[in-house]
């Protein structure tokens, strides 16, 4: 059985080869070619120089790609006829949204009556109101679409427990199926955070950190620098790590505006792995986005027993404790947020966030999504 993927994720590409990235590693793939006997991607790429490849794994070979550079390629007749063929092609489609492709291919499926199935990531709305102004243009006809193919669909996916059924409610059979996983979750690294908070003095400098890409504005760490100049100003000691590749010049002329360049560091990009060794080196976790689906840095966090700080964006209060999040954008709410984590009070929250990371394994809801796509395949497919 054929199953193609939908969504507008670009995958690296270097003129022969695909390759994996953030969030589209070998799970992602594995997570289906455990279900389907064939699968195949519809989406765009972006350009992997030579020097990059060696850093890079290449996708498993059995995958096959339809990808293009850019949604101006969809006016082409040969890039829709290789798109109709694609889907005349495969037994069943699985949408991810938003995604123009998505929306796009969802129409051709619904002409061919081809079975398909939405996962829906995020929100429309707040992912392309907070980008650039062409992208503010078309949010409010993204955003209605999207709702009227959730609303529609037969099988929906939703990454968060409330948030995205609330706004983008269906009259199909859903389940609530975070698209993150944890292979495991560490009592040890539990205890490691309690030593670790118990030796943490009050006069000590605490160090928080966020893991994103630092060119994209939306994922919000502006307002930590500008909160950190604040809170340095009432005589708090604290110093911002942000993990995450990317042109980080703005952020840096925003610390040295605000007199913080000596408290904000840039670790730049890491591997996977080392992130979570970084995990444990901080003392709280804040995520301060404008927009977000459910964010696995956020989970990832949790399961290391960090204390989090997040902003109300998308399924971020699904996630932690409602008294640690703040209003985002507002910066005098992130402050008043922090000030709230004595260390009796980190050591709650290391406990329970741990605890709320286990039902994020990967063994929970890999089975929960499985079972999912066997209703579907069994009353569509057959």
């Amino acid at each position: 059985m054929k199953a193609t993927f939908v969504h507008d994720h670009k995958f690296p590409n270097n003129g022969l080869t695909y390759f994996y990235s953030y969030g589209f590693d070998n799970e992602f793939f594995e997570r289906y070619l455990n279900i389907f006997d064939e699968f195949e991607i519809i989406a765009r790429e972006t350009e992997l120089l030579n020097k990059e490849t060696t850093k890079s794994q290449t996708v498993n070979g059995s995958v096959g790609f339809l990808t293009i550079k850019g949604y101006k390629s969809l006016k082409s007749s040969v890039v829709r006829r290789k798109i109709y063929e694609k889907v005349d092609k495969t037994d069943c489609l699985i949408i991810r949204l938003p995604s123009i492709l998505g929306l796009y291919v969802i129409n051709i499926a619904k002409k061919m009556n081809k079975p398909y199935l939405i996962e829906l990531v995020g929100c429309p709305w707040d992912a392309f109101w907070n980008s650039n102004m062409s992208k503010k243009i078309v949010a409010p006809v993204i955003t209605a679409l999207t709702r009227r193919a959730v609303h529609d669909a037969k099988y929906v996916v939703y990454v968060t427990e409330e948030f995205l059924q609330k706004r983008y409610p269906t009259i199909g059979e859903s389940i609530s199926c975070s698209n993150v996983t944890l292979n495991s979750v560490d009592e040890l690294s539990l205890l490691n955070r309690i030593e670790k908070i118990n030796e943490l003095k009050l006069n000590k400098k605490k160090i928080i950190g966020t893991c994103a890409t630092v060119d994209a504005l939306y994922k919000g760490q502006q307002y930590v620098i500008q909160a950190i100049s604040k809170l340095k100003s009432e005589g708090y000691n604290v110093e911002y790590q942000l993990v995450g590749g990317g042109d980080p010049s703005f952020l840096k002329s925003l610390a040295e505006k605000f007199g913080v360049e000596r408290e904000v560091k840039f670790l730049g990009e890491m591997k996977h792995e080392d992130v979570f060794d970084w995990l444990e080196e901080i003392d709280i976790y804040i995520q301060p986005s404008e927009t977000e689906g459910l964010p696995r840095a956020v989970i990832e966090a949790m399961s290391k027993g960090c204390p989090v700080i997040g902003s109300n964006a998308g399924g971020i209060p699904e996630l932690i404790d409602k008294e640690f999040v703040f209003s985002k954008r507002n910066v005098d709410s992130l402050c008043e947020v922090y000030k709230k984590f004595t260390p009796e009070i980190m050591k709650e929250q290391a406990i329970a966030n741990h605890k709320s990371s286990k039902k994020y394994l990967k063994s929970i809801l890999y089975k929960r999504r499985e079972d999912f796509f066997r209703k579907f395949i069994d009353k569509e497919i057959g």
